[in-house]
């Protein structure tokens, strides 16, 4: 179901309960609707898609069992590749692992770590006008990897 969000100064509606005129013009929703969508397909290459997808491994990392300072890296990387945070949650496992999520208005970023095989797995999936390969350069320099693989998919083609 589609959803649509209106946000305006609250002191600056007048109260119209008793009005039969609506205050929204949903022919213009729609068209508006239609070109934020547009707006967020990225063309790249010759190719229209929803988004760029990108599993990164990580082996050797510095800190990637903080939470802390993971919560930092991810909302660090998302900034860096123009993306918005809409929430960050992290899990720390008992044995010291963790797996959490950067929710981004434009998708996620995500990690997973195994602190027995010194590695971590991230999930960059964004849309529109971001750049995740920004968010990589940024991980990439904040935990220092010994190695590390790349391997991006375009999600959605559609031209």
């Amino acid at each position: 179901m589609d959803e649509t969000t209106f946000s305006c100064d609250p002191e600056s509606l007048e109260d119209d309960t008793n009005s039969s005129r609506s205050k929204f013009d949903y022919a213009t929703i729609t068209k508006d609707r239609d070109q934020e969508q547009n707006n967020y397909l990225i063309r790249k290459d010759g190719k229209i898609y929803a988004g760029a997808h990108l599993l990164v491994d990580f082996w050797g990392g510095k800190k990637i069992n903080d939470p802390k300072e993971m919560t930092a890296v991810l909302k660090d990387a998302a900034r860096e590749a123009n993306a918005t945070v809409l929430h960050i949650h992290l899990h720390e496992f008992g044995g010291g692992g963790i797996s959490g999520v950067a929710v981004l208005a434009e998708s996620h970023i995500s990690i997973h770590t195994w602190p027995e095989l010194d590695y971590a797995a991230f999930d960059i999936f964004m849309c529109g006008n971001c750049h995740p390969e920004k968010a990589v350069a940024l991980l990439k320099q904040k935990l220092k990897p010994s190695r590390f693989s790349v391997n991006e998919q375009k999600r959605g083609v559609v031209g």
